[in-house]
């Protein structure tokens, strides 16, 4: 019998929502940003996490893009203005 007693797991946490005009489907509307990280377990319990990714995804069509940090701060920023 083989357990495995470490390894890593993905999660998914959501960042903000904003508007704009989907690449995928071209329609204006709501875009949620999460980060993905990925963490080190051992006996299922986390211990650090590394690897921190951003995602844009379309409440429409589901179409998702892979943000670089500078474009995840303009969108908290773009947000934060109301705009």
């Amino acid at each position: 019998m083989f357990f495995l007693l470490f390894g890593t797991r993905p999660t998914m946490t959501p960042v903000l929502t904003t508007h704009y005009a989907c690449p995928f489907c071209g329609r204006d509307a709501p875009q949620r940003v999460y980060r993905r990280q990925t963490q080190f377990t051992v006996f299922f319990i986390p211990l650090f996490r590394f690897g921190s990714r951003h995602f844009v995804e379309c409440s429409n069509c589901g179409g998702t893009t892979e943000l670089s940090p500078q474009q995840v701060e303009h969108a908290i920023a773009r947000t934060a203005q109301g705009g």
